[in-house]
């Protein structure tokens, strides 16, 4: 005997019947076949990159017939799921209320009434909150692991819905202040906590989300996945000078005390935490568990560039049309930390110190270099004689040593390492010899106690060209550095240059001062006319100072490391890189070498930039453990 058909199973047997009449060739339930990409899309959709639920979060919604009623009224919904959370152990429900309530909130913000765009950002710090709660739950039925996307989901809704639930101003910035934050399902007291920076708040005058920039210009954008809002702190900007406004790299963190029951009756609470990422510092759990926070290092930087005038120093300060729009001499990138061992920064002709941005963002994200060394630039107008230029490096680094260790009690400045390309090679060069008056030898052919010049002319002579080491300097590493000057600084491309830079009439002067005293050879290379000298004229093949320089072997102590590029085909000794030859750049002496396949601008290159990072993780197995303490006040 046939059994009984129920009535589910006649009405499939007729929407069967009906297709088939139809002639359709889709049933009602069914499969469409699609590629791994859009199955991977399909799994992975959600709130934050398709303004939909999740399936995860309609699993909930359905469970409790909600589903078609959040189209509808998302908020009354969102109350609903609220009240059931109360009382219901199942931690998905937290999760659903996450979702919804940044799903809701993204509706709100596209509203065109004031009122409920002004109510969008407590619906995000409600998602951060439910994320919290889901996340660290110890609900019973709740079983959380690591493969469970949920997990990384909710955590990203924790982190952009602080982002959103912040932005509360009118301005694009953050509003973090200690205040009470009246939501929809609840209430939460937040103090504001910023004793983990470096920095006072005071400093700042804007905080911005890092999530809501997109970065160009550089090879890749440096993230670490954890917990945290990524922050660009903007500092304050009262001059022009490149150390003022800088953007900090910070990360915010909102610890929760109080479960969603205390969110209900107004009695939870919460710290808002803040934590400088441009160094190592780390958050972590009541438990003293590292707590990884969520990080970007690019985006500030990229913020800080934008419209900067730092791309206007370049050519034309090396022509001497803007020659003070930047002021030359030592920046730091961060606030002095003593304990941190500086590596300095010395660009190139016509340069800038935005042509290092690709090392400092490669080398800041290794985070055993960001906790060990702290980054300096020295900018300089390129164009006058290698001499001077290496003399406002020098004069540059003895101050800023005197200025921030006037005791000399950190061990850390005392290691420093100094990079340059190309002609800041050279003047990283001047700092670690012991000359004599073997360059006042090559110019002159006389010792400087010889010539019979004015006291005042020999003096600066002495200060320019009779060096002693600089005793803080232990590490050098030379870029495309072009030791025995550069084949393209021939005679007519000097004369050109001498024809269209324009410096300083003192620095024309002093040229003029000392060209009586010069050899003969050395007046040919000026042109055999008592005119200036420039950078082009002493990065000559034909300079004797550059030829003597180097042949002058680092100080004792001092380590040095040629990176040379070589951008033609065959044998790399016998190439170059469009501007020096590989004879040109070798040194003999260094402790290592290397040759990479690249044009001139070397430090752009990402093998280039790895290798800098090798000496630096060399140098710090080296270093005696004290050198990382700071000194007592």
């Amino acid at each position: 005997m046939m059994p009984r058909m129920t009535h589910f199973s006649s009405g499939v047997a007729l929407l069967v019947c009906l297709a088939y009449l139809s002639g359709c060739s889709a049933t009602p339930v069914g499969v469409n076949k699609v590629s791994a990409r859009e199955a991977y899309n399909d799994a992975h959709t959600n709130a934050l990159n398709s303004a939909v639920l999740s399936n995860q979060a309609r699993i909930v919604l359905n469970r409790y017939d909600l589903l078609q009623q959040f189209q509808k009224d998302p908020a009354a919904i969102i109350a609903v799921l609220h009240e059931k959370a109360l009382h219901d152990d199942r931690g998905d429900i937290l999760y659903a209320l996450a979702e919804a309530s940044y799903l809701y909130g993204s509706q709100l913000v596209e509203n065109d009434q004031d009122d409920e765009q002004q109510l969008a950002a407590d619906y995000f710090l409600l998602s951060a909150l439910y994320a919290s709660y889901f996340v660290i739950s110890e609900r019973s039925s709740q079983r959380l692991s690591v493969f469970d996307q949920r997990v990384r989901t909710a955590v990203d809704l924790y982190n952009f819905g602080l982002w959103q639930g912040f932005a509360t101003g009118d301005s694009e910035g953050l509003v973090l202040k200690t205040a009470e934050r009246k939501l929809p399902t609840g209430s939460i007291s937040i103090v504001l906590d910023p004793s983990q920076l470096p920095w006072q708040m005071d400093e700042f005058e804007a905080f911005l989300s890092a999530n809501q920039y997109l970065v160009r210009g550089v090879f890749v954008r440096n993230r670490t996945a954890g917990i945290g809002l990524p922050l660009i702190g903007v500092r304050k900007n009262p001059t022009k000078q490149i150390a003022s406004g800088q953007a900090a790299a910070m990360t915010a963190i909102l610890r929760i005390d109080g479960g969603i029951d205390a969110l209900s009756d107004g009695t939870a609470s919460a710290v808002l935490e803040l934590f400088s990422t441009q160094d190592t510092r780390i958050a972590t759990m009541k438990d003293g568990t590292p707590l990884p926070l969520e990080s970007d290092l690019t985006a500030p930087m990229a913020y800080m560039l934008e419209g900067s005038e730092l791309f206007d120093l370049g050519l034309m300060s090396f022509l001497g049309r803007e020659p003070n729009k930047i002021p030359d001499g030592l920046y730091m990138t961060e606030p002095y930390r003593p304990g941190k061992i500086p590596v300095v920064f010395v660009h190139g002709t016509a340069s800038n110190p935005v042509w290092w941005t690709e090392m400092f963002n490669t080398l800041r994200f290794d985070p055993l270099i960001r906790e060990k060394y702290q980054f300096w630039y020295f900018v300089y107008t390129s164009n006058k004689a290698v001499a001077i230029s290496a003399g406002e490096l020098r004069n540059a680094l003895q101050d800023k040593v005197a200025t921030l260790d006037p005791r000399g009690q950190d061990l850390a400045l005392q290691q420093m390492v100094v990079v340059g390309h190309s002609q800041g090679g050279l003047l990283t060069k001047f700092a670690v010899v012991d000359t004599g008056d073997s360059l006042v030898r090559a110019l002159t052919g006389k010792d400087l106690d010889e010539l019979e010049m004015p006291e005042k002319s020999k003096a600066r002579a002495r200060e320019l060209l009779v060096l002693k080491p600089l005793p803080f300097v232990k590490q050098v590493i030379f870029l495309s550095t072009p030791h025995r000057g550069s084949f393209q600084s021939k005679e007519w491309n000097r004369n050109l240059v001498r024809w269209v830079v324009k410096l300083p009439s003192a620095i024309v002067q002093n040229s003029l001062d000392y060209y009586d005293y010069m050899t003969d050879d050395v007046k040919k290379l000026m042109g055999g006319e008592k005119t200036f000298f420039t950078s082009a004229d002493g990065m000559s093949p034909d300079n004797p100072l550059l030829k003597t320089l180097a042949e002058i072997p680092l100080a004792p102590g001092v380590q040095g490391h040629s990176i040379i590029a070589v951008d033609t085909d065959g044998d790399p000794k016998l190439g170059n890189d469009g501007v020096v030859e590989y004879s040109s750049a070798h040194l003999d002496g260094m402790v290592s070498e290397l040759i990479v396949k690249s044009g001139h601008s070397s430090q752009l290159n990402p093998l280039a930039i790895d290798e800098v990072r090798r000496i630096l993780e060399e140098n710090l197995e080296k270093a005696a453990p004290d050198v990382f303490l700071a000194p007592n006040p």
